[in-house]
This record gives C-alpha cells, structure tokens and sequence, in this order.
C-alpha cells in the first residue's frame, strides 16, 4: 500500500475554471495519461465536494478499520499516531518525531527510529485506504481509461493507475471503478506488480458519508465473517496544538467537528 504527498499539501488554488477545478499536484504525468481519464478524475473530485473543500480541510482523523488511531493536519503534515501502548507525534515531511511508550518518551535512537518508521508506514497504507479517490492526479500517477462493470452489474469508467518514482511501493497498480451513475469511486483492485495477469484484491468503497464538507467512504466490504470499516471518521477546522505535541490521551470525538 501507499500514499503520496508533497506539494498539493500546499498548493493553492486562485481562480480556477471548472475544467481545471482539480489542479494536478507538480509531477503527475499529464502527457501519458488519457484526456478521458483525467475527465472523469475530475468528475469524482466534484462529487466528493471538490478541489478547493479537499484543499481546505486540515484536519482528518480516523481509526483504521476500527483500530490503531490516526490525526493527520493536511497542511502541515504533522501527524498523531496511536497503537497499544505505543503514541507516535512526527512530520511526515520531514519524518521527524518523537515515540512515548504509556507516555514515557523513548530515548533511544535506534528505538525511536523503529517507531517512527513503523508509524510513517501505517500512515502511508491507511491514508490510502481512507482517501486515495483524493490522489488521482498525485505526483507520479499516469492515468489510462477503461470501462467495465462494478460487482452489482452497474457500469463503470475504470481508471488504471501506475507510478513512477513515489511512494514505498511505485511496482503497484491500481484499477479504480467509478460509478458512472454517481461519478463515486465504487470499488478498487489491487495490483503488486503492475504486470500481474490478476489482481491481489478487489473490494468496494462504501457508505460515502459527508464529513464537514467533502465526502469519506468507511467501508471496504469483509475479511472473513467481519466488516473491513474505519471508525470514528472527522474533519475538523481547529484542532488544539497538544494533539500533535503531548502524549496525554485524546478523545479526538470530543472537539467540535468541521461543518
């Protein structure tokens, strides 16, 4: 799994007409991709709530699949990160932080840099289980146009995306299957390798749900007899500084939420 980020964090967005309501983050590889597919990229970020709510909204938490916690500050890049015993407060620009163990710093190096990395890589699968259908047009994406069929038997634009030169794991691909009734990303497929003749997994994006302005699908269907869903989704507008900086639990459900 994987996330990209870098410039888009920052980006800002002055004036642009419909056609270009979405900007490309710098890198994205607009040459190679098909004009059809960048289309419809643009059509499920209107649906979502559009470019300029996504840039705007700074603060999003979640618990991956009703586990380890994660606060992201979009703008900054800070990060909370929470597993066990384990808090984890770092940049994920920088990856500079700092690990508590039951709110007791850790002071070793080669310790903290085990947590830090651990922490950075949950960052990058689950920021892309919860927003990928926000990184369409991330640096290093080419986009290819398809059409096909969802599971329900609905159609479908498929978009095949691939990567060069980002992220932990660029060999990926994947195939996103865009509802053309609603423009909303529906389901995905998984890819290793980019070359696999079969998909490592294909599973739905469900349950799309407003959160202050935009929209944020829960569910990724079951593994085995239990649901696949995160849990205790927001946005906020502010947030207190101590999120980022303290150990001292949280209860991120308390603050006020973005409307």
């Amino acid at each position: 799994m994987r996330f990209r980020y870098g410039v888009m964090i920052l980006m800002l967005f002055i004036g642009f007409g419909k056609a270009q309501a979405y900007p490309p983050a710098d890198g994205f590889n607009a040459a190679g991709s098909d004009a059809k597919a960048i289309e419809v990229a643009d059509a499920v970020m209107e649906a979502m709530g559009g470019w300029e709510n996504w840039n705007k909204t700074r603060y999003v938490t979640w618990r991956f699949f009703g586990g380890r916690l994660h606060v992201w500050d979009k703008w900054t890049g800070n990060i909370r990160f929470e597993q066990g015993d384990v808090t984890v407060l770092m940049n994920i620009n920088t990856k500079e932080g700092k690990v508590y163990h039951n709110g007791v710093l850790e002071t070793q190096a080669d310790s903290t840099q085990k947590y830090l990395d651990r922490g950075y890589g949950a960052w990058v699968n689950d920021a892309y289980w919860l927003v990928m259908p926000y990184k369409l047009k991330d640096s290093g994406v080419t986009l290819k146009y398809g059409e096909g069929e969802l599971t329900n038997g609905g159609a479908a634009h498929v978009l095949t995306l691939t990567f060069e030169g980002v992220g932990r794991t660029p060999q990926n691909k994947y195939e996103v299957y865009v509802d053309k009734k609603t423009n909303m990303v529906a389901e995905w497929a998984h890819y290793r390798n980019a070359d696999d003749p079969e998909p490592r997994f294909r599973s739905p994006w469900e349950n799309w749900t407003k959160h202050g302005k935009v929209m944020i699908a829960d569910g990724h269907g079951m593994r085995g007899d239990k649901p696949r869903k995160h849990t205790d989704i927001a946005v906020f507008d502010v947030l207190p500084a101590s999120v980022f900086e303290s150990p001292e639990a949280v209860d991120m459900m308390a603050f006020p939420k973005a409307k």
